[in-house]
């Protein structure tokens, strides 16, 4: 009997591991009782570090050359500011290279599959060379080569309409600043915006009852922009204008003071960023149209859509749908290559970390901050463009 029931239960586990959920739950279960014993240990070892971020709020004694907007930070501040001023410098240069950055990408994978011979080479030149050269490579090309050898020095400055001068030293522009009332008309464009997008929302839906084309779009904008311009107006205009003005002292410095200042090293760092990136995305959107059926083209010129018209009515928004995925990757890349940065002395998160460590140690709960900050700004890119990639998507696919 005891024999009887030995055999009955080995075959019921016999049973049991020749199924496939079974085996899956079981590795599944090895593998997070792994993960388990990693991450309690990493927690007993930073536990023994006596991990302590309270020298963060002590003064951080040092300067930083890259800042906007100007005063954000003094080497009086705490070295939690100068982290912060970190964060924005680094937000500031992966928002313009993500922006910038597509629109190279979109406008080079469109051209490689342009008709025009020369368009088409020059495209597909830029994309060879550029995705198969370092990145650190090219930042420090457009630093040494271009920003502090191609550019003039500041007495010899570059001078467009009295407002715009270009030199090794900084690129200046005419900028808006803000005065008075800013916060408070801010806040009103922040409601037009909210105004506006419900409103596009409803009269959408009235185009779809009455099959009645009513522009949401262009009543939106009109909306928006009379809002904010009657809010302009009755907050006293609280934007006023700061052109660069060139000067020299009497014993022959030159300078330039006013308007936005941008540095050989943002310049530098953005332009390999974008370039690089622009390369990767143009392969993307490239791909993501040849996947298209070209019955879509044909259908719509047979429509008599113009080729701008097929591109931008019919081709590049269903084309969306595949690009979408590896356009996330990278951005993800670009944010975390921004820490390239230090490479040229732009003063980034790992810069700052680095000098903070360089000044009082703890290099382990500065490391840790840095880590945890990429971490975030990465998930807040996942989140907004899986968030944009569920609304492109087919309803039901």
């Amino acid at each position: 009997m005891t024999a009887f029931v030995r055999l009955r239960d080995s075959t019921r586990l016999s049973e049991l591991w020749s199924q496939r959920r079974t085996r899956r739950l079981l590795l599944q279960a090895v593998f997070l009782a792994l993960v388990a014993l990693v991450v309690a240990y990493l927690v007993v070892q930073a536990l023994d570090l006596k991990l302590n971020f309270g020298f963060l709020s002590g003064p951080a004694g040092f300067s930083l050359s890259h800042q906007w907007p100007s005063g954000l930070y003094e080497p009086s501040d705490t070295r939690l500011a100068a982290y912060g001023t970190g964060i924005v410098n680094t937000v500031r240069l992966a928002f313009l290279g993500i922006l910038l950055a597509t629109l190279i990408g979109v406008a080079a994978g469109v051209a490689r599959l342009s008709s025009n011979w020369l368009v088409a080479r020059i495209a597909a030149t830029y994309v060879e060379i550029i995705r198969n050269t370092p990145v650190l490579i090219q930042i420090v090309f457009w630093y040494t080569a271009v920003m502090l050898t191609a550019l003039p020095e500041i007495g010899e400055s570059w001078n467009f309409l009295d407002g715009l001068y270009i030199s090794n030293r900084s690129v200046a522009l005419p900028f808006m600043q803000a005065d008075g009332a800013f916060g408070l008309w801010a806040l009103v464009l922040l409601i037009g915006v909210i105004v506006a997008y419900w409103t596009q929302g409803r009269i959408r839906r009235r185009e779809e009852a009455t099959g009645r084309i009513l522009h949401a779009s262009t009543l939106s904008f009109v909306l928006f922009a009379a809002i904010g311009g009657v809010a302009f107006a009755a907050t006293g205009f609280p934007l006023v204008s700061d052109i660069p003005e060139f000067s020299t002292t009497a014993i022959g410095i030159s300078n330039v003071e006013g308007g936005l200042q941008i540095t050989p090293e943002f310049t530098a760092i953005l332009l390999g960023l974008v370039f690089y990136t622009g390369a990767f995305i143009a392969e993307i959107v490239r791909g993501s149209i040849q996947a298209l059926p070209k019955g879509q083209s044909e259908a719509a010129a047979a429509i008599g859509l113009s080729g701008y018209q097929r591109m931008t009515l019919v081709i590049l928004p269903q084309a969306l749908r595949t690009m979408i995925p590896p356009l996330t990757n990278q951005y993800l890349n670009l944010t975390k290559n921004s820490s390239l940065a230090i490479a040229i002395a732009y003063t980034e998160l790992v810069f700052v970390g680095r000098t903070i460590i360089n000044g009082v140690g703890h290099a382990v709960p500065v490391f840790l901050l840095i880590f945890a900050t990429y971490l975030t700004l990465s998930l807040i890119i996942s989140v907004v463009m899986n968030v944009l990639n569920r609304r492109v998507q087919l309803v039901g696919h």
